[in-house]
């Protein structure tokens, strides 16, 4: 399992050197020429997760204008869900708000499914509370972990519980579920272990379901991905987070499309992700996606709330894909 708990400086390094080159054999045919989107035909199936969702579903928006006979359809099944459909070559191209597992990339690898994975945007977790909610101004990471971990289960019921002014009152945990990415980041990151929280709290695949639970329970504390949270943010509070462990001290962060490109936003900040089958780039409907949503992804991660890498980094992904399509990636 890969630390989660990269600083932003070690994710931009991994994505600059090319850590994000994952694939087991090349194939596939060279990269359409560009202005030929309207003559493509086709269809390209695409799932995940729904962190990511907000960003390919505004790309493949763009993209069906460009090429409208090319059907692009977007599904939401997390990024465990995602990697199952992918790992069978039952997709084309998963969403993903983690990196994909060794045991789910033995799967693909045996269904002969190589892969790319092209890192789209950086996404800070957000913890959000009711706006009802007086009490709550900043939580530690250490906090949260009291909270979130399996030892908590059936024993922290109560706010006063996790800080002794805080009230006397029932807390309602509202989460990603077990088949999310989200999950994946934020056991790692808070509790220390991916996969591992205590598991009575409401859970969804679907960041919808949270934010619904949390703008409507004065009680409840919930995370999910930041972009849910902006375009929210007038019936939920986020709430700073405190990494107690940094060595240069910053206090209580909130999250912001700043902190999370500074990194002062620690430890929720993280990449998202898209893997793309090399079956598929023998597609020239596929290519073109790709290669456009490469092309747009900066832009289009900021208009539906994430927080988009520097342009250099999308032109290097571009090389990457291109080598990769093309066939002529090393091993």
């Amino acid at each position: 399992m890969s630390n989660f708990r990269l600083t932003y400086t070690k994710l931009n390094l991994a994505i600059l050197l090319g850590g994000s080159l994952l694939l087991a054999s090349c194939g596939g045919n060279s990269n359409t020429e560009e202005g030929a989107a309207s003559d493509l035909t086709g269809d390209i199936q695409i799932d995940g997760s729904s962190t990511v969702y907000p960003i390919t579903e505004a790309v493949a928006e763009e993209f069906r204008a460009e090429a409208p006979d090319v059907r692009v359809t977007v599904g939401v099944s997390g990024s465990g869900g995602g990697f199952k459909k992918f790992s069978r070559g039952e997709i084309d191209i998963t969403n993903a708000s983690r990196s994909i597992k060794e045991s789910e990339s033995e799967v693909a690898k045996e269904n002969g499914i190589s892969y790319i994975e092209l890192p789209v945007a950086f996404d800070g977790l957000t913890v959000v509370v009711h706006p009802e909610n007086d009490w709550v101004k900043d939580i530690t990471v250490a906090e949260l972990k009291k909270i979130w971990e399996p030892a908590a289960q059936g024993t922290i019921k109560k706010w006063n519980q996790i800080r002794p002014e805080w009230p006397d009152k029932e807390i309602h945990l509202y989460g990603a579920g077990v088949e999310s990415g989200t999950y994946d980041y934020f056991t790692e990151a808070i509790v220390g272990e991916s996969h591992s929280s205590r598991g009575d709290y409401t859970a969804s695949e679907d960041d919808n379901v949270l934010v619904q639970g949390v703008s409507t329970d004065p009680l409840a504390l919930g995370f999910f991905g930041y972009a849910y949270y902006e375009e929210n943010k007038g019936k939920l509070k986020a709430v700073p987070v405190n990494d107690e462990n940094d060595a240069n001290g910053k206090g209580a962060i909130l999250p912001s499309v700043e902190t999370v490109k500074d990194g002062t936003y620690a430890p929720l900040s993280r990449p998202l992700f898209i893997y793309v089958n090399s079956k598929a780039t023998a597609r020239p409907e596929v290519v073109e996606f790709v290669n456009y949503y490469l092309d747009n992804a900066g832009a289009l991660s900021e208009e539906v709330g994430y927080i988009p890498m520097p342009a250099e980094q999308y032109e290097a992904q571009k090389a990457k894909f291109k080598e990769f399509s093309s066939g002529t990636a090393k091993k």
